[in-house]
């Protein structure tokens, strides 16, 4: 197993009485790229502020290579950091931004065109050297601040939200960009982030947290599939809750059943496992259709249990399905996910 190049070890932070993070224990891996993912105010930025030595902790260390970091500096942990909100200097070409953390480093004035020069060659801005961040869209201004934070060869690139601000398609783009040249450089690399699409198509782990707290660490596979609390399970992606009457699934007492919208088979007619709903609203989203369903009375679901449910598109409309249109469904087993009542208890 490979040794851990970050160690998070129990920290908290408390801003006067309010608890912004409880116990932090994390090990991050060289060259990893890790999503700290949750809603606003769960404590994300400010771990990530603590990493850059923006913050102290309030208790705990934090451990490079097992030497102990919790004392030093920003400047000291060699971090490159991206802002949601670009922190451009405006009154500064594109060059002179990537430039200004070099200068003061000891660096010739060649030295710092070379590194500049590779920076924006990195993120494919060589053309915009020489314009200024009000004359560049906001993904190339995104850009401009990565090729800022890269140019100083970070241990560490740390980035907060820095997506957000842009509109979806160069969102999309930008997602794939800083993959690459994470790959490529090889940095490992933390990054917050309250979208769930983003933290799974960009990580290599995905760490959850909720009041201050981690509640799951894993991979993007292992946190969709195996969400280990309801809370998990719904902040990434749709799942239904399911309330069983007479289903069995191997679950105990008081345990809660849960299933992805993919994972609910359709059909016109019925089966010994299927159940009969009607179809209250269908959705169409481009490659499928999500149906919203009302279970009909039979025993074994609770009647009027309402479902999301994702059909491919050629068979929704092979189906024809339509409002009140009545259907069949049937929950695949081996993708059924259960919590127990301990689980519950931190949903």
């Amino acid at each position: 197993m490979t040794s851990s190049y970050l160690t998070l070890d129990g920290i908290d932070k408390l801003f006067g009485s309010f608890t912004a993070l409880k116990n932090i224990r994390l090990d991050i891996r060289k060259n990893e790229f890790i999503c700290l993912l949750g809603p606003s105010g769960c404590g994300k930025s400010t771990l990530l502020r603590i990493i850059a030595g923006l913050e102290k902790p309030t208790k705990g260390r934090l451990l490079r290579d097992g030497q102990d970091i919790t004392s030093f500096s920003p400047a000291g942990r060699n971090i490159g950091m991206v802002f949601q909100s670009y922190a451009l200097f405006p009154n500064l070409t594109a060059f002179q931004n990537v430039a200004y953390g070099l200068q003061g480093k000891g660096f010739s004035r060649k030295e710092i065109e070379e590194k500049v020069k590779e920076g924006l060659s990195l993120v494919d801005l060589e053309n915009v050297h020489a314009k200024y961040p009000a004359q560049l869209s906001g993904g190339q201004q995104q850009r401009i601040a990565l090729a800022r934070a890269i140019v100083l060869s970070p241990d560490f690139l740390l980035l907060d939200e820095p997506l957000s601000a842009l509109d979806a398609k160069v969102r999309e783009k930008l997602r794939e960009d800083i993959c690459e040249l994470q790959e490529r450089l090889g940095i490992t690399t933390i990054m917050v982030t309250h979208d769930q699409e983003e933290a799974l198509t960009m990580a290599d782990r995905i760490v959850v947290m909720k009041n201050a707290e981690i509640v799951q660490t894993g991979t993007p596979q292992e946190i969709y599939e195996q969400p280990n609390t309801p809370f998990v399970a719904d902040f990434i992606g749709a799942i239904n809750f399911i309330d069983p009457a007479g289903l069995k699934h191997g679950s105990e007492p008081g345990s809660r059943i849960a299933v992805r919208p993919e994972h609910i088979r359709i059909a016109a007619s019925p089966s010994e496992r299927s159940f009969k709903a009607l179809v209250k609203h269908a959705e169409f989203r481009g490659s499928f259709y999500r149906l919203t369903l009302i279970v009909e009375p039979d025993g074994r679901l609770a009647a009027g249990q309402v479902l999301s449910v994702d059909v491919p598109a050629p068979a929704a409309e092979q189906l024809r399905l339509s409002r009140n249109a009545a259907v069949f469904i049937e929950l695949q087993e081996d993708k059924l996910v259960t919590f127990a009542s301990s689980a519950l208890a931190h949903a």
